[in-house]
């Protein structure tokens, strides 16, 4: 990692763009034809109706997606915590996990599918017209959907194994696979839809049987009997960590079954009908996701030089990366818009002919809804960079900002005044507010980085002398903001005479890995909800996760070494298998918390209870989501004091006093 390291912050970031930037889109367009290529041969050999119809039942296999992905990218994030960790039996039990789950919930979803099919059709926008074809694409597409769950899940596992070569072709294999099937089951065997379905999942199953080949090729685990135990509290952890894909993709679920709906009752209104709207908008979004492909690999292949360069505060290169990434990006949909505006007929033609009305209603839809799409080069791009930077809550609102908060709403006003046109404009509506969004946080992001100052804002302590001890102590203290468990934990080690580690320990961090000490001491032991909406697909371990890993690579490290005291982290988790640890839990009441964050933090008084809130839930969600445990509760520590009751001098005094009498026990 640490060759890798420097090439981050020394290569020329061009050529490190282009290094990281083509794997990815790849990937990307990889992912998107798969959903298109069906849609092409379905509209040349079944008409207008066919690719209604699968427009219809795609909302289905987003779900399967969303399963997959939350166990899939689940196990995948466990499996990278726990190797971090050094523990590979935890990290193959993830594993097992991730595809156990996927493996019960793709029968259990196909069940339901077949039984329930013409009601999530229903719930899909399908009309009448289409309603012959949906149903018998999406019931040979349901009994495919264990084949590409399983697949996908294992796709992302198998990417964390450190073998992106062969997740990537396995995706290639089965796409490939269906652009030759479809062909000959649509044109030779005349099939139609239901060929096109048979095509997909053959070509699913293909790339299921090579990911399920790879099982007995894992580089960093194996499977075996022991760890193949069904654990309830492995598998509530997988399916947090991946509840951030599962959102993400059930937000288009969302989407896409109130457009279908919308358009289908405002377009029955219209000359144009109900079913020309559902098939070119579900056209028009599967061509724009091409595009959306490129621009999201640019991006993503930027993630790790935005994140490295950032942290190392080499912020030119941060400025540098960005602007080609955007650059690059506004390009591409500058290209795409001038495609869209002058040949839309021409680019709607490739999905099959149609009547007048159809290739009128294409023109529309091309030339309004994606009236904004150059806004698209600097939304995306954004959302990637602040995620990459450690700014996760800035990358969730972006994230969510075009499809839930704008575009959403938008549809249903503007429907309501502008009938089917007003569908249309919401996009460029949503594409345009979302823009503005981006453009904002961007632009105090850049003026934040010019206006940083680079200097080091620390100074060396004086180092301590150690008193040697024929026992070694580790004492983690875990505590309340404002409580006093830090200053408590700075009087144990000078009493004990060993090490105390809290800003001292940020700065042994960013010696060992080039970065900042500011940038950790922002990034660390901060989590809230919207974390969870910042991960996205094909995006790993986010800076906080890298962060822990390293900080629980460095702790166990001291605790071999030498006696010492050690504040937060999750220490007493990362280190409860140490011999001679004590845990402690330091608390007090409000009314004392508000006192010391004013006199010692300079907190305002109106503002402190409210301040110390939010920084002991930040605590107590990156506790939950590291260890799976609560921080506050009792039974996870040797010592809980409340340190009004005998003064923080006094509560030092004590634990100390109980630590030498360990100690001497320990000696007898």
């Amino acid at each position: 990692m640490k060759n890798q390291e420097n090439i981050l912050g020394t290569e020329k970031v061009r050529k490190l763009i282009l290094r990281f930037s083509i794997p990815c889109i790849i990937s990307m367009l990889v992912n998107s034809l798969y959903n298109m290529v069906d849609q092409i041969f379905i509209g040349r050999g079944v008409g207008m109706l066919g690719n209604g119809a699968t427009n219809v039942v795609f909302p289905i296999s987003v779900i399967a997606l969303a399963f997959s992905l939350m166990f899939g990218d689940g196990a995948s994030a466990y499996l990278s915590l726990k190797l971090g960790e050094k523990k590979k039996e935890e990290a193959a039990k993830g594993v097992f996990h991730g595809l156990l789950l996927s493996t019960f919930f793709s029968i259990l979803f196909t069940l339901i599918t077949l039984i329930f099919l013409p009601q999530l059709l229903n719930l899909f926008g399908c009309t009448e017209a289409l309603k012959e074809y949906a149903t018998n694409y999406g019931r040979i597409i349901a009994f495919g959907l264990p084949f590409v769950m399983i697949g996908t899940s294992l796709n992302s596992i198998i990417r964390s194994d450190g073998s992106p070569k062969y997740s990537m072709l396995s995706m290639v294999t089965g796409a490939v696979l269906n652009i030759i099937l479809d062909p000959i089951f649509i044109f030779v065997f005349h099939m139609g839809v239901e060929g096109a379905a048979i095509a997909t999942i053959l070509s699913q199953f293909v790339t299921f049987v090579l990911n399920i080949a790879y099982i007995k090729r894992f580089k960093t685990i194996s499977l075996t009997k022991e760890n193949i135990k069904f654990d309830l509290k492995i598998a509530k952890k997988i399916m947090a960590l991946g509840i951030s894909s599962f959102i993400t993709q059930m937000s288009i679920v969302v989407v896409i079954a109130l457009e279908n709906n919308l358009l289908g009752f405002y377009g029955a209104l219209s000359e144009y009908g109900s079913e020309i709207p559902i098939t070119v908008l579900g056209i028009v979004m599967k061509i724009s996701q091409i595009l959306y492909s490129i621009v999201l690999g640019i991006a993503i292949g930027a993630q790790p030089i935005f994140g490295y360069n950032y942290g190392a505060k080499k912020l030119d290169r941060v400025k540098e990366a960005l602007k080609i990434v955007l650059s690059t990006s506004v390009i591409i949909t500058i290209i795409s818009f001038i495609l869209f505006q002058t040949i839309p007929d021409k680019l709607i033609l490739i999905f099959g002919s149609g009547d007048a009305n159809y290739i009128s209603f294409a023109c529309l839809t091309f030339r309004i809804y994606l009236m904004l799409i150059i806004c698209n080069g600097i939304q995306i791009p954004a959302g990637i960079f602040f995620q990459a930077i450690g700014k996760s809550s800035k990358s969730a609102i972006l994230s969510l900002s075009r499809q839930i908060l704008f575009l959403v709403p938008a549809m249903i006003l503007l429907s309501k005044f502008f009938g089917l046109m007003g569908i249309l404009y919401s996009g460029a509506v949503a594409d345009g507010l979302a823009f503005l969004l981006a453009i904002i946080l961007i632009m105090l992001e850049v003026k934040y980085m010019n206006t940083q100052d680079t200097k080091e804002k620390y100074k060396e302590e004086p180092s301590r002398i150690q008193k040697e001890n024929k026992e070694k102590m580790i004492i983690t203290i875990a505590r309340e903001y404002g409580s006093g468990g830090r200053y408590v934990g700075k009087l144990i080690a000078e009493k004990l005479g060993i090490p105390f580690y809290d800003k001292e320990f940020i700065k042994k961090v960013a010696e060992e890995t080039g970065l900042s000490y500011e940038y950790i001491e922002a990034s660390e032991q901060k989590r809230n909800k919207l974390d969870a909406f910042a991960n996205g697909y094909y995006v790993g371990l986010n800076n906080a996760d890298a962060l822990f890993l390293k900080e629980t690579e460095i702790m166990k490290k001291l605790a071999k070494e030498e006696s010492c005291v050690i504040i937060g982290r999750c220490a007493d988790f990362a280190l409860k298998k140490e011999k001679n640890i004590v845990k402690i839990f330091i608390y007090s009441d409000m009314k004392n918390k508000i006192k010391r964050a004013t006199k010692y933090y300079g907190l305002s008084k109106e503002n402190a209870e409210k301040e110390i809130k939010k920084i002991n839930k930040l605590r107590a969600n990156h506790y939950k989501y590291y260890t799976g445990e609560v921080w506050n509760n009792l039974e996870n520590y040797d010592i809980v004091i409340n340190s009004d009751t005998f003064g923080v001098e006094k509560t030092a005094e004590m634990i100390v006093e109980i630590e030498k009498r360990k100690i001497k026990r320990s000696t007898l």
